[in-house]
């Protein structure tokens, strides 16, 4: 007995999507979806009817090694030789093969996915699939958890594609009021590792945490304390075993393990502050209307001393001529184990003062799991967003990254596009603007209680390698200004140019302006070595995702 499947001519145009086709522009990634073997995909019209689009030869279906559960939703069919009309062009009747969960999680580990009732064999997707074997951690169970991480897939046309992979149904005996029982779906963060039970959590699954007050203050930040941000659950790497592949433009690539970047190339030191494109987002919320994305406060930045080898010497070990670029050498694409990828222009990764890293080491110790053990990538400067955690690959490219993270979360628009943004023309966040934050305010009292004076503490960040010159304080709301002492100057740090933030302390009288201190709102704004400085409302840089929120921060004195 042979399978077949409808399909409408609707589905054929979207094998032929942009999003099921990787973006990349040299051959290796342009690879188009497969459609399944042991499959005849026919499409129906008004006026073709029995037009055979495709037809591949596939092995017994019992031979396949990749079943998985998933959700059931599109208008395919598995249908039997015997169901099928050939003169007609019409289903006579469905048999759907069913499988008991014992059956389907002997396939853990092989390619798979699962939830929902419906079951599907994917091994012929896995190689083309934009996230690459991550897919693979579904096998053998529900798809419905990693759906919520990967909320992209949650769109009509993804649920036709998998639905051209449906082998069968979920036997009704194995089903709960209908449905996969709770207990048979895999977790997929359950081997995360534990977490400091002071930093501030926003979400646990995948864990995103800012860092808290005490690490704020500290100019080093304890690896315990560096904020979290994981898109995913976070990798289990054998770091021995782990190689990042370097790919050129040409097809051409070389591997090395951990252990050979440690021995062949010279390591270097870069002190560095990593900062989340969304931190502070949740005043610009507050200050301006809704935003997209986590509502982070001032704690998605943190600063570490970082040690590995240069990108660029890696690279030019790779082959890469550094001195006579290829023209179609534009950009590198680092892309990571959990599928999370981003690329940064080739000119930053071989400036020789722009200090780029494949590190291992994160404030003398072995990164840990959360921070991209065994390799990342830091990008000093630049949005943490570019210095991808989990490193496996790297290739050099005409363009940038086709990935979700390059192309559309972090960028910023017009204040007014607020539902249709044009995405395409809005460029990519690489450079951080000039920011600051109030992280401490005590007041100090007098006899009778009243507060007579206060001292506020904070930090103020460049990007570029800008260093910070100047931080003022407000006591009135902007009216009147006091520049603040700058702190950190026998602070130890490595690297080419001024890679990390700035902390600053002010002390002061609290205005006597008729107001009561309940009223008084103290105000930041920092100044970098090019004169920049940080606008003064959210309304004015306001942007839908709610990205660079670096108007003056405020804090009513209490």
């Amino acid at each position: 007995m042979s399978l077949k499947y409808t399909i409408s001519g609707r589905l054929l145009a979207c094998l032929d999507s942009s999003c099921w086709i990787a973006h990349a522009q040299h051959a290796r990634h342009a690879r188009r979806l497969p459609l399944p073997t042991h499959l005849q995909i026919r499409s129906y019209s008004h006026h073709a009817h029995n037009n055979p689009k495709t037809s591949i030869s596939w092995a017994a279906l019992a031979s396949r090694s990749a079943i998985a559960v998933g959700v059931a939703a599109g208008s395919l069919q598995l249908l039997t030789d015997d169901s099928y009309d050939n003169s007609h062009g019409k289903v006579k009747a469905t048999k759907i093969r069913t499988f008991r969960l014992a059956e389907v999680k002997q396939h853990d580990r092989t390619p798979g996915l699962l939830g929902g009732t419906s079951v599907y064999d994917i091994t012929d997707w896995i190689e083309a699939h934009p996230g690459g074997e991550v897919i693979l951690a579904a096998s053998g169970g529900s798809l419905e958890p990693y759906w919520d991480i990967f909320t992209i897939h949650k769109r009509p046309d993804v649920y036709e594609i998998l639905e051209q992979y449906k082998i069968g149904e979920i036997d009704d005996a194995d089903l709960k009021d209908g449905r996969v029982p709770h207990d048979a779906i895999v977790d997929p963060f359950q081997h995360d590792p534990g977490r400091d039970a002071r930093l501030v959590t926003l979400t646990p699954r995948p864990r995103n945490a800012e860092t808290p007050e005490l690490g704020l203050r500290e100019f080093i930040t304890r690896n315990e304390l560096f904020y979290v941000r994981n898109h995913f659950w976070v990798p289990a790497v054998d770091g021995e075993q782990h190689k990042v592949t370097i790919e050129l433009t040409d097809g051409s690539e070389r591997k090395y393990t951990v252990k050979e970047l440690k021995e062949r190339f010279q390591t270097h030191k870069v002190t560095a502050t990593l900062q989340c494109a969304g931190n502070r987002r949740k005043s610009m919320t507050e200050g301006a209307g809704p935003t997209n994305g986590l509502q982070w406060r001032a704690g998605a930045i943190s600063t570490a001393e970082w040690e590995g080898v240069r990108l660029v010497d890696v690279l030019a070990d790779a082959g890469l001529n550094i001195e006579e670029l290829p023209t179609d050498a534009q950009h590198v694409h680092f892309s990571a184990m959990e599928a999370y990828g981003a690329s940064i222009p080739i000119r930053k990764a071989l400036d020789p003062w722009g200090d780029v890293l494949l590190a291992f080491d994160m404030n003398g110790a072995e990164l840990p799991r959360d921070h991209g053990y065994p390799v990342r990538v830091i990008v000093p400067g630049t949005v943490a967003a570019r210095s991808v955690k989990w490193l496996s690959h790297i290739s050099i490219s005409p363009d940038e990254s086709p990935t979700q993270w390059q192309q559309r979360d972090y960028k910023s628009f017009c204040p007014s596009d607020i539902k249709n943004p044009n995405w395409q023309s809005a460029r990519s966040i690489q450079e951080m603007p000039v920011t600051s934050a109030i992280t401490h305010v005590e007041p100090t009292r007098g006899e009778r209680g009243e507060v007579e004076s206060i001292c506020a503490e904070g930090y103020a960040y460049s990007g570029g390698g800008r260093e910070i010159i100047r931080v003022d304080v407000s006591m009135d709301g902007g009216r009147t200004w006091h520049e603040a002492e700058l702190l950190d100057a026998e602070a130890k740090v490595s690297g080419s140019k001024a890679w990390c933030w700035r902390h600053w302390r002010y002390k002061g009288q609290v205005p006597d302006d008729g107001k009561t201190v309940s009223e008084a709102v103290l105000v930041v704004k920092a100044t970098d070595e090019a004169y920049n400085t940080q606008p003064q409302t959210y309304e004015s840089i306001f942007n839908a995702r709610g990205n660079l929120a670096t108007a003056w921060d405020r804090a009513k004195v209490s």
